[in-house]
């Protein structure tokens, strides 16, 4: 990978071009960002993959149900397989497949029971799930480079792990590394959060401060809830698994957060099958999985709650195993202060 990264490392200024020019004709107004009949609030992020995006709109979607705003989520749907306009669930019946809607909104709905779709075009996505649901709030998933639509509110999400990290081929911008635009885009953002995950919160790195400054900055962490049965449903103590010999399976884009968590809660984790973020299993995987969990002589097979919603789809083939996801949630440090950014107090 580094390998295919200093190859590329040239057309880095290309890219920066091209994403200086965008930003540049949105900012003098050339490309018209349009409203919509919605409070528009965007999640995003400036890396590729691992953020925790999907937990914050969880999260977000969660709290505007609970003080009783009609809340709906619109995502590209990454990695799905089908195309333009798609209602997801209108929060009572889903009517998609996790193959056409895309695993992270599919996870979304399943969690918080409310209208959603996919669409490239977020406009045109955004006035159809008003249309057709009623929505007056949106959380707009992962659209921070997406600026076709006017938001009320910009969140962008960064992982504490990527902010310490000074690897060149790392911090650095696509293709040589994971920014999908530089620091100093943080400009745009109403509200930033370090996502410390299951880790300590650490400072700011001296050299990227300057980036942060005069901006509304919240730390968030992982907790780890409970293990969940994907076939059954029934939920678990994290004490029930202390000491379990489980296979553990991951697709997810940074894995060890995921695995910090198990070993933090005494699992054995010695055993592993880790795939590429956003994978699609098939039968194949799933006979790989079930060939490695007698192998390895397990007690249980452990994924995320990511991957569960696509490996669900093969309980029939799961059904002399007990698998299980792992239950987290995300927590700000302040949520008081977050919260009222949100309701606008």
């Amino acid at each position: 990978m580094k390998f295919l990264k200093f190859i590329l490392f040239p057309l880095v200024p290309v890219y920066l071009l091209v994403i200086k020019l965008r930003n540049l004709f949105f900012d003098k107004k050339i490309f018209k960002s349009k409203s919509v009949n919605a409070k528009i609030i965007s999640v995003g992020n400036i890396t590729i993959g691992g953020s925790g995006k999907t937990p914050l709109v969880i999260y977000l979607s969660e709290l505007l149900k609970s003080s009783d705003k009609n809340v709906g989520v619109l995502s590209r749907g990454y990695g799905r397989k089908s195309k333009g306009y798609k209602l997801v669930s209108d929060g009572n019946e889903i009517f998609t497949s996790v193959q056409d809607s895309g695993d992270e909104i599919y996870h979304t709905v399943l969690e918080c029971k409310i209208p959603a779709a996919v669409c490239e075009d977020r406009v045109l996505g955004a006035e159809k799930l008003i249309s057709e649901t009623g929505v007056d709030n949106i959380v707009l998933d992962d659209a921070f480079q997406h600026r076709w639509v006017k938001r009320d509110i910009d969140i962008v999400i960064i992982a504490q792990r990527f902010l310490l990290s000074d690897e060149f081929w790392v911090d650095n911008l696509l293709p040589a590394g994971d920014l999908r635009e530089p620091y100093s885009a943080l400009t745009r953002a109403d509200v930033i959060i370090l996502n410390r995950k299951f880790a300590d919160k650490q400072d700011i790195p001296d050299k990227k401060k300057k980036f942060f400054a005069n901006k509304n900055i919240f730390t968030a962490y992982y907790k780890a809830i409970s293990f969940v049965d994907i076939v059954k449903k029934d939920e678990y103590k994290l004490e029930e698994f202390k000491g379990q010999k489980s296979l553990v399976v991951s697709g997810v884009a940074n894995p060890v957060s995921f695995l910090n968590v198990l070993s933090q809660n005494h699992v054995d984790i010695s055993n592993k099958l880790i795939f590429k973020d956003h994978k699609k299993y098939t039968f194949r995987e799933v006979q790989r999985i079930r060939k490695s969990f007698y192998a390895t002589n397990s007690h249980s097979v452990v994924t995320t709650e990511k991957d569960a919603v696509k490996l669900m789809n093969f309980a029939k083939e799961f059904d002399d195993i007990d698998i299980f996801f792992l239950k987290i949630k995300l927590e700000l440090d302040d949520a008081e202060s977050f919260n009222k950014i949100i309701y606008n107090e």
